[in-house]
């Protein structure tokens, strides 16, 4: 079944079920090449993504970036001055081949290995300020905006008369035959920078970036160079560099100019024809035997660069490739839609026990879905990109913004360092609550910021004459749809309640207003005409003044099985679990006051069993009631399931029981 390059659509019910039949629309008039990258023709992207600012957060996701500008991200330079005020690496403290060693934050053995982790630094301080960036930005505080300034125009003057923006001097830049942060540590300034010119507008940060970018071109040619040549295969800078592709294809959609997609596609191409150890190169995609084995926040950012050649070439080898990337890290998912790797993959499947996975990989995966979603438009990615928000991240967050676990699992019983109480490593303790996780890397938690602000960018989308609310919830967008001011204010408790008010703003406009639906809805209530389409409730009208659309959504709870054949339910787009009271001890207190490493530690764990039961809602709240097996007492006893975003410990999924 063919589908046109603008109007994708669901193949068959069965498209659902497998994320292996996931991305398979085809392109009119795209003709077969024998050679993978080779530009057969370029793909239109779905829908646009509006500048930063344009879409605004509003109820509890407003509240919970102020929170976390209150918290970790606001705070992240005071509690980790040394790695983030104290190392000017993108300006005077630039790397040269005289600096043998650097304060990254990691404990681990002195020794040359510590070398090839010099660019750790710039990751820290860029992913952070990305985070900070957008969301000073989107809360608006005036305080965080000037002091983002203050950084912006300090790093507008490292930047050399040639164009580089980097943290190599002029002798190392550009010469690496080994591990290097070259590209990674641009790819992660230049996603803040571009955050920035978003709110800003001010061209001399377009024209700083698109100098960085042309100075990169100017030094990796196109077609004529090998960014991603190692001797060693193991080289995490250097395939963390891939990502920027994020860089160049936003500037392809701020500017139109198609050198920069075309990038995309070569640096793809180089990355998959070197000689290293990564789960993304092509031709590991396309060997259906090979699990997916490395570092897991490199898989699944890269899924966006592999994306974005594809869409740059409309090569059909590159498709099978998506196809088949989809498929196995389907095999990598858990019940609460994350995808495990703690830190490792070790092609391992998922596991709700024995299996945890990084904040990092959270944001890396959710980004990537919604990078398919802009795409393609398949409301799947949009909705695994919800789940992942809305359920693991929520439920590796600390209620108040103070802190995250760097690792978690599903099934969540203890948070004393190792997974579930596992003490044999003495050096393990990413599970756990911190608000640097200073020990182990400071990674988790600069992504820890990042994460809302993306979602919220993505909550609505443009298409040729569509608003779209890709991601549910409360929130804002003002656009301009056919040369008209649009404003729209979703006014919901989401995914508390399924109650929409959406609020429109315009003068005479004829377009579509289209709203996903959440998965595991029976029933839909809608105050206007519509007509559903491709999973998604489409008002197609003359817009004039201000009117309203109510929308109530009817979810039940849906019982599943995981790879394990464990049950678990789901609620909407929200994955239910079982609170395991505990008790919280402080292991560090930090200079600034509210902040503090903590463990938490059951009071009573009992792993329940699966006993048949239904799963009833009580009195119409996101509270369950059902009744498990107790393998100790060997009776069935009455519990509360309650959202997993809203739990610190707990248990997702429930074997069956033997009685």
């Amino acid at each position: 079944m063919k589908l046109s390059a603008f109007n994708f659509s669901f193949c068959t019910v069965k498209f659902f079920l497998g994320i292996s039949l996931l991305f398979l629309f085809a392109i009119d008039g795209l003709t077969q090449s024998n050679s993978t990258f080779k530009k057969v023709k370029a793909i239109p992207e779905k829908y646009q993504v509006l500048p930063l600012g344009e879409v605004k957060p509003g109820g509890w996701l407003k509240e919970q970036i102020q929170e976390n500008l209150n918290g970790f991200t606001g705070h992240l330079d005071s509690l980790a001055p040394d790695l983030i005020l104290n190392d000017d690496i993108y300006g005077k403290n630039r790397l040269s081949k005289k600096v043998k060693s650097k304060d990254v934050g990691a404990l681990g053995v002195a020794g040359d290995w510590q070398v090839q982790f010099l660019w750790w630094n710039s990751e820290t301080q860029s992913n952070w300020r990305d985070g900070y960036i957008r969301s000073a930005i989107l809360a608006n505080d005036s305080k965080h905006l000037q002091k983002i300034e203050n950084y912006v125009q300090h790093i507008l003057a490292t930047q050399d008369a040639d164009g580089y923006l980097g943290i190599y001097d002029q002798e190392l830049r550009y010469h690496f035959d080994n591990e290097n942060g070259e590209l990674w540590s641009k790819a992660s300034l230049l996603r803040g920078l571009l955050a920035w010119y978003d709110y800003k507008k001010d061209k001399k940060i377009l024209t700083a970036i698109e100098r960085a970018a042309q100075d990169v071109m100017k030094h990796y040619p196109i077609h004529q160079s090998h960014p991603f040549y190692s001797t060693n295969p193991n080289v995490g800078g250097v395939t963390h560099g891939l990502t920027i592709t994020d860089v160049f294809e936003s500037l392809y959609r701020i500017t139109g100019k198609q050198a920069y997609r075309d990038y995309c596609l070569f640096l793809y191409e180089d990355f998959s024809l070197q000689n290293l150890n990564e789960d993304a190169q092509y031709t590991k995609l396309t060997n259906e035997s090979i699990l997916l084995n490395g570092h897991s926040v490199h898989t699944y950012e890269h899924l966006r660069s592999l994306a974005a050649a594809y869409f740059a070439s409309g090569s059909e080898d590159l498709k099978k490739a998506v196809d088949q990337f989809l498929t196995k890290i389907d095999w990598a998912t858990t019940a609460s839609g994350a995808a495990v790797g703690d830190e490792w993959i070790g092609g391992r499947k998922a596991d709700a026990t024995n299996r945890g996975y990084e904040y990092c990989s959270l944001h890396e995966l959710m980004h990537s879905y919604l990078d398919l979603f802009v795409k393609s438009g398949v409301p799947h990615f949009a909705e695994r990109a919800e789940k992942i928000f809305l359920n693991p991240a929520q439920g590796a967050r600390y209620p108040n913004g103070t802190a995250i676990t760097y690792l978690k699992s599903d099934n969540s019983y203890a948070l004393t360092g190792g997974l579930n109480g596992d003490s044999s490593d003495k050096h393990q303790t990413r599970f756990r609550y911190s608000p640097v996780h200073k020990e182990a890397a400071v990674c988790c938690v600069p992504n820890a910021g990042r994460i809302a602000p993306y979602y919220v960018q993505h909550m609505w989308l443009k298409g040729k004459n569509s608003l779209v609310n890709a991601l549910l919830g409360p929130s804002e967008v003002k656009t301009q749809i056919n040369g008209k001011s649009v404003t729209v204010i979703s006014d919901t408790q989401y995914p508390s309640t399924y109650d929409f008010k959406f609020t429109v703003t315009t003068t005479q406009n004829n377009f579509q207003l289209k709203i996903r639906k959440p998965q595991g809805i029976t029933k839909i209530s809608v105050s206007e005409k519509y007509t559903e389409e491709d999973g998604f409730i489409v008002i197609s009208k003359n817009w004039t003044g201000t009117q309203t659309v109510e929308i109530t959504f009817i979810p039940e709870v849906v019982k599943h099985e995981d790879g394990n054949h464990e049950t678990y339910f789901t609620y909407g787009g929200t994955v239910l679990a079982l609170p395991i009271a505990s008790v919280e001890t402080k292991t560090k207190t930090y200079a600034i006051k509210g902040f503090y490493d903590f463990n938490h530690t059951p009071e009573n764990l009992v792993v329940y069993e699966y006993a048949g039961e239904a799963v009833v809602q009580v009195d119409n709240t996101l509270r369950f009631k059902t009744v498990l097996f107790n393998p100790f007492s060997k009776q069935k006893e009455g519990v509360e399931l309650i959202p997993m975003g809203k739990t610190l410990l707990r248990q997702v999924t429930f074997k069956k029981a033997v009685q």
